[in-house]
């Protein structure tokens, strides 16, 4: 309304806590989350009666970057300063993201001169047509215009993008064949899970091996890992202001310079050795051309010690990676690098909120005894589940504390008193039916009750 105050704006607190918990449940789309905000009770919770809609939710979740990037640091640091965190073993892997880009888009050296030419053209046109008729400007008019100028701005960028890969390439032929993306110019196409190669993108978690909790997120349009272990590693100094004390990775990060530079920086490298080409020749032998660093690394590698810990780097970033797969999205609705970043920060933000939870609570952590050997702490019963255990179970074997016996007793287990199912059921996907618009979404859900260990 003119001269007076607008509608005020939501709180940044519930746009977070609509995110986090989204992406707790797997839920990706802004358009999903918005619908669930009218149906699921409890988005509708969260809001409080907030009205919030997909362009909201959308604008909220790529539009602060640096703010996100602060609040895991600071999560991080509140459970490093509780002792939760120890950053002395960091886990590192990588998971490819599908890009919002199809493998036609990709275009060569002599499309993409042609696309852009064709750009201009039609920008040219739509400005002579305005100019001609400036009172048919209408609002689908300017939709058109600034389609037709990004549509410009990205075969621009792409062309910028190919002649940088073109760069890296060895062969000439190479480089002529190099192509890149007019939708997402900073996507690539690599190898992705299943095994396909596609345009994608390569986000990167480091983990903290006693906790689980994430402490480092990247992403990058490299297909391989090679040159991902010194950037990553020097989130946690950035961000914390310490250094790893053990790195363990796989062998797609055993470069040798890396091993030697973070070797000198204080951080022991356990990555498993590659064959050699010559066959004839052991992995862990040394090589004249070795530095200390990946001399200790070699014979690092030997001992009892270092297979022992390189379970850990299994039971940590490999299932890091996997509740990634299930919960962050598996393709990204988003271009760019920094846009996927922003996307992918929601998911270590919801997964510390869990896990910093469990190790609150001692519930299934691990504790890291002396000698570097980890073992699982003991789940606490709660006393209050265990006291309504006790009484469901005298009810099933006819103890009512002097009350009268029913005529009819029950011939139930303590667990169907309760409504609880059974001790191991596995988890699944239940339909929960909203109050408002009376439709069902799927929503996984954990069968196991937490109350009952």
């Amino acid at each position: 309304m003119a001269g007076g105050a607008g509608r005020p704006p939501i709180d940044p607190a519930i746009l977070v806590a609509l995110w986090i918990y989204a992406a707790a449940q797997g839920v990706g789309s802004a358009r999903a989350r918005a619908r669930l905000c009218d149906e699921h009770d409890a988005y509708r919770w969260l809001c409080g009666g907030v009205s919030v809609n997909h362009h909201t939710l959308s604008g909220f979740r790529t539009g602060h970057g640096p703010a996100l990037d602060a609040l895991l640091t600071q999560s991080v640091a509140a459970l490093m300063a509780e002792g939760l965190v120890t950053l002395e073993r960091v886990a590192q892997d990588g998971v490819r993201v599908r890009a919002s880009a199809a493998a036609a888009s990709f275009r060569s050296k002599d499309a993409l001169g042609r696309c852009l030419q064709e750009a201009n053209e039609q920008v040219e046109a739509l400005r002579k047509e305005f100019e001609e008729a400036p009172s048919a400007t209408t609002v689908r008019a300017a939709a058109r215009t600034r389609a037709a100028r990004e549509r410009k701005e990205r075969i621009a960028r792409a062309i910028a993008h190919r002649e940088a890969a073109a760069k890296r390439k060895p062969g000439d032929q190479e480089k002529e064949d190099t192509r890149a993306s007019t939708t997402d110019p900073e996507c690539r196409v690599m190898k992705m899970p299943d095994g396909g190669f596609r345009p994608g993108f390569n986000a990167q978690f480091s983990t903290d091996t006693g906790s689980k909790i994430v402490v480092g997120v990247d992403v990058s349009n490299i297909g391989n890992d090679n040159a991902r272990l010194i950037s990553m590693l020097e989130q946690p100094r950035k961000r914390y202001g310490k250094t790893p004390t053990q790195a363990l990775v796989d062998a797609g990060y055993a470069k040798l310079d890396d091993i030697e530079t973070l070797s000198e920086a204080g951080t022991e490298v356990y990555a498993p050795m590659v064959k050699p080409k010559n066959g004839n020749r052991a992995p862990e032998q040394a090589r004249w051309s070795d530095g200390p660093g990946v001399a200790a690394w070699r014979i690092r590698r030997t001992t009892a010690e270092a297979k022992e810990i390189d379970k850990e780097r299994a039971s940590t970033a490999e299932c890091v990676n996997a509740l990634a797969h299930n919960r962050g999205p598996r393709q990204v609705l988003v271009r760019g690098l920094e846009k996927v970043r922003r996307v992918l920060l929601w998911f270590p933000l919801a997964h510390n909120l869990l896990r910093g939870g469990v190790a609150q609570s001692g519930c299934g952590g691990r504790r890291r005894e002396p000698g570097g050997v980890t073992r699982a702490t003991e789940r606490p019963r709660e006393p209050a589940a265990r006291g309504e255990i006790e009484a469901a179970e005298r009810a099933t074997s006819g103890d009512f504390g002097g009350r009268p016996k029913p005529s009819t007793p029950p011939q139930r287990g303590c667990r169907e008193v309760l409504g609880l199912p059974g001790r191991h059921q596995p988890t699944s996907s239940r339909s929960v039916r909203g109050c408002a618009a009376g439709t069902e979404s799927s929503i996984p859900v954990l069968r196991r009750s937490s109350a009952i260990p």
